[in-house]
């Protein structure tokens, strides 16, 4: 008898290791992927967010990446599920794929980027940034292309290597000492480097983009197709995430500090990550509207080409 509930112990343990999924779930170190960097630290401590929610047989694996194109690229190697991204690397992936690889799944934040400029500047109004030389966070990321859509809209001529105004794609560690040094008149980039200019480097909002999508949640289509019931827990748990969020800002912000400093090695001042805060909407939401705005910009801005068609973009698992 002993044999025999020893052997059926045994087979139900292979049924279980056999029946175990792991989700590959990405994210940037950043205060504008807060769901993701929140979550990570939960699942840290053992107290994962995600996996309470998708049940004992699933396993999360965090990766996080510095730029939205890798993340892309991870997914079209079938490296990596479902990830927390900004919206131009999304559409990018979305377009090269002609909709067949990416799906947006939920909201995650929209605002929290702005150009700013030396609080001694005497750049008052749009025309005032004829020949200057402007920072952005990467060649064709979120804030690269608004801020050449925006100056096109001004009346600029904008190239890649020049044009009315220099745009100089910086990494946002590398800002803050070009714009100190006189190496570019203005940056326009997201959180938390908006609030480190500000405090480091005296600068002050000359624009603050409101109106636009910081991070998404993105899935590969394949991942949707094949785990459909765990997507769906995937999105519910981001809306619940998020609303946790916008209810407990303290908490909220003393995981995410916790967990930037493991990921990044890096102390961000408490004060500074609630200024930053103020500047983020944390949302679930994914809005038509400005993901039309996005594809707008991309075109102005000479990154989106050919069939510009969204129908497919949001999939509501």
């Amino acid at each position: 008898m002993t044999a025999i509930v020893g052997i059926l112990f045994l087979c139900a343990s292979f049924i279980s290791a056999e029946e175990k999924t792991t989700i590959r779930f990405g994210h940037f170190p950043n205060i504008t992927h807060a769901q993701g960097v929140i979550a990570h630290a939960l699942s840290r401590q053992a107290k994962g967010w995600f996996e309470k929610r998708l049940g004992p047989n699933v396993e999360i694996q965090w990766f996080t990446y510095n730029a939205g194109p890798s993340a892309m690229e991870a997914i079209f190697a079938r490296s990596l599920d479902v990830t927390y991204v900004g919206p131009s690397p999304a559409l990018n992936a979305y377009f090269k794929s002609n909709g067949e690889e990416i799906r947006v799944i939920s909201g995650a934040a929209n605002a929290g980027a702005a150009l700013v400029v030396k609080a001694d500047s005497p750049i008052k109004t749009p025309a005032d940034f004829r020949g200057k030389k402007i920072a952005t966070p990467q060649l064709g990321n979120t804030q690269d292309i608004s801020c050449r859509a925006w100056l096109k809209a001004n009346g600029f001529k904008i190239t890649l290597t020049g044009g009315d105004a220099l745009v100089i794609p910086t990494a946002n560690p590398d800002q803050l000492g070009l714009f100190q040094r006189g190496g570019v008149d203005a940056v326009w980039t997201v959180e938390p480097w908006v609030t480190r200019l500000e405090r480091d480097a005296k600068a002050r909002v000359f624009l603050e983009d409101k109106d636009t999508i910081t991070t998404w949640l993105v899935s590969s289509v394949k991942f949707l197709r094949d785990r459909r019931d765990l997507a769906k827990k995937i999105a519910d748990a981001n809306m619940e995430l998020t609303k946790w969020i916008q209810q407990n800002e303290a908490e909220a912000q003393k995981l995410l500090i916790e967990e930037l400093k493991a990921e990044t090695r890096a102390d961000f001042p408490p004060d500074a990550v609630a200024q930053a805060w103020k500047r983020i909407q944390f949302t679930s939401e994914v809005s038509r509207d400005l993901i039309a705005k996005s594809v707008r910009d991309g075109k102005e801005a000479g990154f989106l080409k050919g069939s510009t068609d969204t129908s497919k973009l949001i999939e509501t698992p």
